[in-house]
């Protein structure tokens, strides 16, 4: 009875990982009755930090609303498209992150390139930093309905503070004046504080003609490529969609 009220009082104060742990001592005493009191409650302080770092992650990567379930492990190096191992893998301990630098991805349909910013994104995440993924269409449509409700600051200032902010499809549509406006707010408020994951189909040296004010094109691109870590893709031999479609039946985006 008293075991079972020590659960009982662990869950009360939400130490659940704990609760857990010492449930599984008490139910299996042969395995622990050699280890001292200091290393058993070890174990206990040890499930508890590990059950809450998994939540942690679980909650972030769910606001991080990632396109596809992609993670570093799982980019595919056999296939010979401009990515570099090496660098790659260098950004997994998100140093990037946290000196503010920007990744930009381009390449065409089929290369990998939303599955190379999921991945930097959900390291961000696992690591302990926020993401945000957005299409960049929907985004500025989002921002544009947000100045009619009045809501249009508060958007603004939740997008200053996510550390790592994913663009896809950049370039896709070339953008009306009022658009690369609201893309010069977001990139201004967050430029030297936090790092944006630029994914595109256009070559770098495209995007300039894509944005529709070349003053405000000047702007917006100065406070990006010149910190920004930039891969190139091509595709060689199949899709890149179908090597990483296991790894998304739900959804296979643009793998």
């Amino acid at each position: 009875m008293l075991n079972q009220a020590t659960v009982d009082r662990l869950r009360q104060l939400r130490l659940t990982g704990m609760a857990e742990a010492f449930q599984t001592q008490i139910e299996s005493p042969g395995q622990y009755q050699e280890l001292s009191f200091e290393e058993r409650f070890g174990m206990l302080v040890d499930r508890e930090w590990s059950w809450r770092e998994d939540r942690r992650v679980r909650r972030q990567l769910k606001e991080a609303k990632l396109r596809l379930v992609a993670c570093m492990e799982n980019i595919d190096f056999r296939v010979s498209r401009g990515l570099d191992r090496g660098q790659v893998m260098s950004l997994a301990g998100c140093d990037w992150v946290r000196r503010h630098r920007h990744v930009l991805i381009t390449g065409a349909t089929g290369t990998g390139k939303t599955f190379l910013g999921c991945a930097l994104a959900n390291a961000a995440c696992r690591q302990g930093f926020s993401s945000r993924y957005w299409r960049l269409s929907r985004l500025l449509a989002e921002l544009a309905a947000a100045r009619v409700d009045g809501t249009y600051n508060r958007l603004l200032g939740q997008l200053a503070r996510v550390d790592v902010l994913v663009l896809d499809d950049w370039g896709l549509a070339t953008l009306t004046h009022s658009q690369g406006m609201d893309l010069m707010e977001i990139i201004e408020e967050r430029n030297e504080r936090r790092s944006n994951v630029v994914v595109s189909q256009l070559p770098l040296e495209h995007w300039h003609a894509a944005l529709p004010d070349p003053t405000v094109a000047d702007a917006i691109l100065d406070r990006l490529i010149h910190n920004a870590y930039r891969f190139a893709l091509h595709a060689m031999g199949d899709s890149m969609r179908k090597l990483y479609s296991s790894f998304n039946q739900h959804d296979p985006g643009e793998a």
